[in-house]
């Protein structure tokens, strides 16, 4: 009877060793020489209050160490087209693998970008109507706004064999753009009472344009042209003078010697201001383009963006731009029920991509919206399309607080998407501040324990049920839940909306009450930013803070993006007898080495650059002179490194009492930024920090009425708190507050609830539900209603 041998189990291979990622001593931006093992094919949740270092540790030394390290692989020649990474200050970075980030930076707001050209679905959808569409009218560029039509003809000389040949040589080029709007669906009309005051000259100011001052280099252009009499009133000018001084061509001229470009006011304007998305631009610039800017639908295309030739070719009776009008749930609906073999590998994956758009919750757009008009975390989701189904495993997806934006009924499916992105064998890495989405994973790091120069160190390392039982900051906040208040305000009035059709809404009327707390909300895609952008945010005494970025270079900081640093210049100027230019490292002050900037960048080509702390200026970032002048005791470098808190409590009395800037540090230390340093650069903040430095910036703006869009966006759950008393200080104080939000303790506390739905796209724009949140608990037939009550514990 034979025996079978015994195998001793084998030993682990070697290469099974390899399921962590190990990070020693990171230093990046306020890690406090932190290490820390991550467990890879894992989904790890980052947690911690705004601020503790959760985006320096994933997003500044792990994503970003991955990303430096797959460039280096490339040639010389090809990084030399690549953004140069530096080196995260970490000493030991092991175990990485391909980096794939999803963050929440808004998609390009370029006005020729939609939801289409940056998805590629326009692309594919171009290929098929260029196949089989009737009648046949091209190749994929017939299809393409942003292509234009265009032949020409003319000799062609050659070398050949050593005699030149000249042959005549003609090409065509068939584009989809409308000939009318260039691609844009729009065309533009200007009121040229908000572009000049006629009864001035330019001298005396009559050009009401941001921006364009006849003390700078302006004024030195529109007087070197030799076009007009600076000092006559514009209604004086001659019809060839007003033609020069609204349209003029791009003509080179001679001013003192030196060679510039005349142009006139509004081809200058278009290029500067219209050719990208109006919400994109600054809020002054958005505000004058608003007053004297016309957007009305181009009559050619109907705003569809394509040539009549483009929108004649058909299949099935439907054009490319009826395709890309359609919800896209609709058009995967439409997609799925075309069956030709000719093309069926390119159907396959444009049904593929769409459907991706409905199972992540996008399937409310249309592929024609702007991409510039989607929400911070729309262009999230949107990102995350292209990773859907993919092949590839072990990859490290990076993504930032991906519920951005998201209905609770919403937050199940992306966890499941996370989940499946886990199981097929990849790295989750998430930084998220909600509840039900830390609640699944596999391992929670919880940073801390403050914000700033107060974080930056690992407080927890473990499962959730476990940080639930901590002492942490995370840990005592997990199970906060906000109270239905037994009492609401009493509205002082009402705003009247009436027949809104923004979007997808359909005819909404609606009365908001004033002088009280309402929150606004619905379903991803219902219509709620629909509803106030569109009939509430333009109107007078409505104070409007978004989502958009701020705006700033590495030489902005909250000082100067506050304004804060004005009063405190004219004060230290003031109190030494000197100009307030000094005070400031842009200007008369900053140390000639470094030019103001605290360090000296080398630029290494391909190489990432290298930034050295000044040596003249020790990085204080002014001249040695400068520092000899003081207010209060402290000089301008020792102001700029004090906190918020300190600098409030400086500010306050004293030698060194200003009521101006204590007035704006108060507004800082309210909506939680009592941690930051006044000189830290903007480029160092994280998201949520940035939007609370718009909120408290905005708060100073004369107004009845603030619109808030999603202002726990970033924030810790313990900071929640501090926001509710902060609105509640807000209505206390005599104005209306008006939120979207789609965070339960906001609802909870709100006096007034406006829910939309039922659901998202065409299945939503309608009012669902308007009362107390009591009410809302009590009797609501909504989701809204389902998850208020089960939060509450109703």
């Amino acid at each position: 009877m034979a025996t079978r041998a015994r195998t001793q189990p084998a030993a682990p291979h070697v290469a099974d060793s390899h399921d962590r990622i190990r990070v020693q001593g990171a230093r990046v931006n306020n890690l406090k020489d932190i290490s820390v093992d991550i467990p890879r094919r894992r989904l790890t949740v980052f947690t911690g209050v705004s601020g503790s270092g959760k985006s320096s540790l994933v997003f500044g030394t792990i994503a970003a160490e991955s990303q430096r390290m797959i460039n280096e692989t490339y040639s010389t020649f090809v990084q030399g087209f690549m953004p140069t990474l530096a080196r995260p200050e970490v000493d030991v970075l092991d175990g990485l693998t391909t980096a794939i980030i999803v963050d929440q930076e808004r998609m390009g707001a370029d006005i020729r970008s939609t939801v289409g050209t940056a998805t590629d679905a326009n692309a594919m959808l171009r290929i098929l109507f260029s196949r089989l569409g009737k009648p046949h009218i091209g190749s994929p560029q017939a299809f393409s706004f942003n292509v234009a039509s265009i032949s020409g003809a003319g000799a062609v000389t050659t070398e050949r064999a050593g005699q030149t040949v000249k042959e005549r040589r003609s090409f065509s080029v068939v584009g989809g753009m409308c000939p009318r709007c260039e691609g844009r669906g729009s065309v533009t009309d200007f009121d040229l009472t908000q572009l000049y005051d006629d009864t001035k000259s330019l001298n005396e100011g009559a050009l009401t344009i941001p921006g364009y001052s006849m003390d700078g280099w302006f004024g030195r252009i529109f007087a070197g042209s030799g076009y007009f009499d600076m000092d006559k009133p514009i209604k004086r000018y001659t019809k060839k003078q007003l033609q020069d001084l609204l349209y003029k061509e791009p003509t080179k001229i001679k001013v003192d010697g030196i060679n510039l470009t005349y142009e006139g006011l509004i081809p200058k304007i278009q290029k500067s201001m219209l050719a990208k998305d109006v919400e994109a631009l600054q809020p002054h610039i958005r505000a004058f383009v608003q007053r004297a800017v016309v957007f009305d639908t181009c009559p050619d295309c109907d705003g569809t963006r394509l040539s009549e030739a483009a929108r004649s070719s058909k299949i099935k009776k439907v054009s490319i731009a009826d395709a890309c009008a359609m919800q896209i749930s609709d058009l995967a609906t439409w997609v799925g029920s075309l069956e030709e073999p000719s093309v069926a590998p390119l159907l396959e994956k444009l049904r593929h991509t769409l459907d991706s758009f409905v199972e992540i919750g996008l399937g409310y757009l249309s592929l024609d919206r702007s991409s510039g008009t989607l929400s911070g975390g729309e262009s999230q989701r949107t990102k995350m399309i292209r990773h859907l189904g993919s092949s590839l495993t072990e990859v490290t997806y990076v993504f930032d607080e991906p519920t951005i934006g998201l209905h609770p009924h919403d937050i199940q499916r992306m966890n499941d998407l996370l989940l499946r992105l886990r199981d097929k064998g990849n790295t989750v890495l998430v930084v998220e501040h909600k509840p039900e989405t830390i609640a699944i994973a596999d391992h929670v790091i919880d940073l801390g324990p403050g914000a700033g120069t107060a974080g930056g160190e690992i407080m927890y390392e473990g499962t959730f049920d476990g940080l639930r039982a901590t002492d942490t900051v995370t840990g005592r906040h997990l199970d906060d839940r906000a109270t239905l208040k037994p009492s609401v305000r009493e509205p002082s009035g009402s705003l009247e909306i009436r027949g809104a059709n923004t979007h997808n809404l359909q005819d909404v009327d609606v009365d908001i009450p004033l002088g009280v707390l309402v929150v606004v909300t619905g379903v991803a895609g219902s219509g709620k930013s629909s509803l106030i952008t569109g009939s509430v945010a333009g109107r007078d005494g409505v104070v409007s803070v978004d989502q958009s970025a701020i705006k700033g270079s590495r030489r902005s900081n909250p000082a100067t993006y506050t304004g804060l640093l004005e009063p405190i210049r004219k004060a230290f100027a003031k109190a030494n007898g000197v100009k307030p230019a000094l005070f400031s490292a842009n200007s008369e002050g900053a140390c000639p080495t470094c030019n103001g900037a605290g360090v000296i960048y080398t630029d290494l080509a391909i190489m990432a650059g290298v930034a050295t702390v000044c040596e003249e200026c020790e990085g204080k970032r002014f001249q040695a002179a400068v520092l000899d002048y003081h207010l209060g005791g402290r000089d301008i470098s020792e102001v700029l490194a004090m906190s918020v808190t300190e600098a409030t409590a400086f500010f306050s009395e004293g030698d060194a009492g200003i009521p101006a800037a204590h007035a704006i540090l108060t507004r800082l230390s309210d909506v939680g930024l009592g941690y930051l340093s006044l000189g830290q650069p903007l480029t160092t903040l994280s998201g949520g920090e940035r939007q609370r430095l718009k909120l408290a910036t905005r708060m100073a703006e004369k107004g009845g009425i603030y619109v808030l869009d999603e202002p726990t966006t970033g924030l810790h759950l313990a900071d929640v708190e501090n926001l509710l008393a902060l609105l509640d200080r807000l209505v206390d104080s005599g104005k209306s507050v008006l939120v979207i939000e789609h965070h339960q303790a906001v609802m909870a506390h709100a006096d007034w609830i406006v829910d939309l739905g039922p659901g998202a796209g065409h299945d939503g724009g309608r009012i669902v539900f308007e009362g107390t949140p009591a009410d809302l608990v009590a009797g609501g037939k909504t989701l809204t209603a389902d998850h208020l009550a089960a939060y509450v514990g109703a």
